[in-house]
């Protein structure tokens, strides 16, 4: 099966998070692109990249006739924007991309690629999980993100392939920083304040360092038009006991700080592990990444003056600012 020729790439929500490393590694690769995105947490793309500064629903079937293939990042990221609107979460994570994806065929797109998310596991332990495991979340940021993979994966034909990736939860350096992420989080707060929080050190989480998902979804692009389905994707899962100690001896050689991790239990609503078989047989892809090379990528992207306050970094806030109760 011959890849498919250089494309041009519509990115919904591309000038978010992964968008703003993603939409460069697309441009590098020879691909034509655009972004839709209203910038709630402004813009940090290269010069040159036309955004539609637009909702997802003002997409409509002229507007997406140009492109070969859409890519859908937008809608809310996690949980604490979901629980703070599970209105606009429901709107934006279930109906949006089932809009976009919807009108993206009728236009003529010949492929869909969808960010959904791991959480849509919910709590189930240790054991990895395959694509075909029982979805068992019961928040409102997993259920959202299960009911737009359906609604995507619904249209998918000969004619018009769907990719969905079941995200782990990413971490890493993007010009559009954010720490509410668990490793950047934690890497915040050493950097910070000398002293973390690990929430519930047993508990189980997929990390997707940023530079794997950019491989990744840039890899799906090029795939023959015939590959459509569910991939998990992640770089390795880890207990978030396991994330905090890496960052401690990360912090005690790499800057020789000695770092107070705190233990704290609180209700979580994901506690899953993921298989990655499927991606590495049918893409030919092995993720690279690992906490510590997030770490080390966190070092010298962001040095030693980066300023942590800009609440632009921090998705609740922002969205709190943007929504006022």
């Amino acid at each position: 099966m011959a890849p498919v020729k250089k494309q041009k790439i519509l990115v919904a929500g591309g000038a978010g998070y992964l968008g703003s490393r993603l939409v460069p590694a697309l441009i590098d690769a020879g691909h034509r692109v655009d972004v839709l995105d209203l910038c709630w947490f402004g813009n940090h793309l290269p010069k040159g990249v036309h955004v539609f500064k637009k909702d997802v629903f003002e997409a409509d079937e002229k507007m997406l006739a140009e492109y070969d293939q859409v890519i859908f990042l937008a809608g809310l990221s996690n949980d604490p924007m979901a629980e703070f609107s599970p209105a606009m979460n429901f709107v934006a994570n279930a109906a949006g991309p089932a809009y976009l994806a919807f009108v993206a065929k009728k236009s003529g797109v010949k492929r869909f690629i969808y960010a959904c998310s791991g959480s849509v596991y919910g709590m189930t332990g240790k054991k990895l999980l395959s694509e075909d495991a029982v979805l068992t979340s019961t928040n409102p940021y997993g259920i959202s993100k299960a009911q737009g993979e359906y609604a995507v994966l619904h249209l998918e034909d000969k004619d018009f392939s769907v990719i969905s990736f079941r995200n782990g939860t990413i971490s890493g350096y993007s010009p559009r920083m954010r720490f509410d992420l668990i490793v950047n989080t934690m890497y915040m707060k050493a950097k910070t304040e000398g002293k973390l929080t690990v929430n519930n050190p047993s508990i189980w989480r997929p990390i997707l360092a940023i530079s794997d998902a950019v491989a990744a979804y840039t890899k799906a692009v090029a795939l023959p038009y015939t590959v459509s389905g569910v991939y998990n994707l992640s770089s390795g899962n880890f207990s978030v006991g396991e994330v905090g100690e890496t960052v401690v001896e990360h912090f005690k050689k790499a800057h020789r700080r000695t770092i107070d991790a705190r233990i704290h239990h609180s209700e979580d609503l994901r506690d899953y592990a993921m298989s990655t078989k499927k991606i590495e047989r049918d893409f030919g892809f092995k993720s690279r990444g690992t906490i510590k090379s997030i770490l080390q990528e966190l070092d010298v992207r962001l040095g030693d003056n980066f300023n942590f306050t800009d609440e632009s970094q921090y998705n609740i806030k922002t969205f709190q600012k943007l929504f006022p109760r």
